[in-house]
């Protein structure tokens, strides 16, 4: 068998861009010898002391607890768990939209509704749906911070989520929509290894012209 490729990724759960990073990622694994090695950074912690408008920071203010449930999974279970918890827990935000109030829905919870999905994605990777209690708990916050300090000093404080590093090359992205399938997944794979590996290259980026589109 060919030897695999260890590719890192760091994500938070609530990032779309990065969600859709991590579908690509998952496409490049069917065609190219890589293997996906999945950590947490935080959206909260990368954003804690910047100067960012007051709906972000309202929609960042319950940010730490789906990294805490992750965290609490890896340290029970070890950290094999956290890449089809991240798929669990993603398709429930992402694909599913079980963050958004229903049509109409005036007493929509986010907070409960956080902590049911995090409850069922749990249970349904197999895991202990008791680990949600983690995401009212701060004991997991210096372990999400040591692994969000990891992948962020490897790209610098200007960029976000996600960061991927392969065979000492790191970068942020790439942002794409949608994620894309196949050889296309893996021709884009070798164009960005061959970008972000070229020396004193830093930056390719034009304005986002398209929302996510998860399916």
């Amino acid at each position: 068998m060919t030897e695999r490729t260890p590719v890192d990724f760091w994500f938070d759960p609530l990032c779309p861009w990065a969600w859709m990073s991590s579908r690509w990622v998952l496409e490049v694994e069917k065609v190219r010898p890589v293997e996906p090695r999945w950590h947490i950074m935080s959206l909260f912690v990368l954003n804690e002391d910047k100067d960012i408008p007051e709906q972000y920071r309202e929609f960042l203010r319950d940010a730490m607890a789906p990294v805490r449930v992750v965290q609490a999974a890896a340290e029970k279970y070890g950290e094999h768990v956290i890449g089809d918890l991240y798929t669990q827990i993603g398709v429930r935000i992402h694909n599913e939209r079980r963050l958004r109030p229903a049509e109409g829905e005036e007493d929509f919870d986010a907070v409960a509704a956080l902590r049911a999905l995090l409850a069922d994605a749990l249970e349904a990777a197999g895991l202990d749906r008791e680990l949600v209690a983690a995401a009212d708990s701060t004991d997991f916050d210096d372990a999400v911070r040591r692994s969000h300090a990891h992948g962020i000093d490897l790209v610098g404080q200007e960029v976000g989520t996600p960061v991927i590093s392969v065979e000492g090359v790191a970068f942020f992205g790439p942002v794409i929509s949608p994620a894309p399938k196949g050889e296309a997944a893996a021709r884009l794979w070798d164009g960005v290894r061959l970008v972000a590996g070229t020396d004193g290259f830093f930056e390719l980026k034009r304005s986002r012209t398209r929302d996510p589109i998860f399916d």
